[in-house]
Formats: structure tokens, sequence, C-alpha cells
């Protein structure tokens, strides 16, 4: 078999075409954990007003917790992807493409992110992310405490619930600011 020889270039968009493999199959996957939180929600939602059994609704926050960690955690891997192409695999490719510099390798991992409405998107997006993964959790869990007849373990289990859903909560907050 002829050996072959693979330039740099050549390695550096192989492996920009593996980062961006992975992070289009964590964007299917993270923006399906949106669905599948609704659907959870509205199954446990229908199943504890059909039993008429408010302690139903407990199962709400570590399945969102659970979800949502999920989602927070491949959200940053995807925008750790694109943080990648755009610090480091786009600056060496253009440094091989023209060494004297002035070309910029995909531009478009830096170019979408000067939309005039990003902002905007963010903030709508952190009030979705809240929402499906914090406040429905906490409304459950509110739900629970008005009915009022549970037993110690379960009023214990519940306030348990609450700190992991504030801490999610925490989480997704800090991790929209970017830090």
């Amino acid at each position: 078999m002829p050996e072959q020889d693979v330039t740099v270039g050549q390695l550096l968009l192989a492996e920009y075409q593996t980062v961006k493999d992975e992070q289009k199959a964590r964007i299917g996957f993270r923006d399906n954990l949106l669905y599948v939180t609704l659907a959870v929600v509205a199954a446990v939602i229908a199943a504890a007003a059909q039993a008429k059994q408010a302690s139903m609704l407990l199962a709400l926050p570590p399945v969102c917790v659970v979800l949502g960690w999920t989602y927070l955690v491949n959200d940053q891997k995807i925008s750790a992807i694109g943080a990648y192409v755009r610090e480091e695999l786009g600056p060496r490719l253009a440094a091989l493409a023209e060494p004297g510099g002035g070309f910029r390798a995909f531009g478009w991992e830096t170019a979408h992110r000067g939309d005039a409405r990003r902002r905007s998107r963010k903030a709508v997006q952190l009030l979705v992310d809240l929402s499906a993964f914090c406040a429905v959790p906490l409304a459950a869990l509110v739900l629970f405490w008005a009915d009022g007849g549970s037993g110690a373990l379960l009023v214990v289990l519940s306030v348990l619930e609450a700190l992991a859903v504030g801490g999610l909560g925490w989480q997704v907050v800090r991790y929209a600011k970017g830090e």
C-alpha cells in the first residue's frame, strides 16, 4: 500500500469536521431534551391529576433536574466546540493558508455571534430553560406543599428537591452569563 503524506491543513480540516459533527449531534440531543421534559411533565401531571395524588408531583423535580443538567452540560459543550473552532482551529488553519495574516477561516463561527438580536435571544432562551427545568418543578412542589396531606419524610424529600432545583437554576443562570 503506497504511503500517503497528510498535511497539517488536512489534519486540521479533519479535526474541524469531527468537532462539528459532535457539535451537531449534541445540538440535536440538547434540543430534544426540552421535548422530553415537556412530555414527562405532561405525563406526571396527568397521572397525578387522575390519581388525585399530589405526592406524585414529587417525581417532577428529580426528573427535571437530571434532564436540565444534561441539557446544560450539552449546551456548554456545544459552546466550547464553537470557541475551540474560533480560537484554535480557525487561526491555525488561517496561518497555514496565508502565512502573512489577514485570512480568517470559519468566519461563520464568529459572524453569527455579532447578530444585533443575539442578546435578546439568549435572554429568552434563559427564560425558557429556567421555566422548563426549574419553574415547573418548583410549581409542582408548591402544589404538593399546598395539598398538605403528606408525611414528614415526603416533606423532607420535597425540601431536598427544592434545593436541587434551586441549584440547577443557579447553574443555568451562571452558564448563561458565560462564567
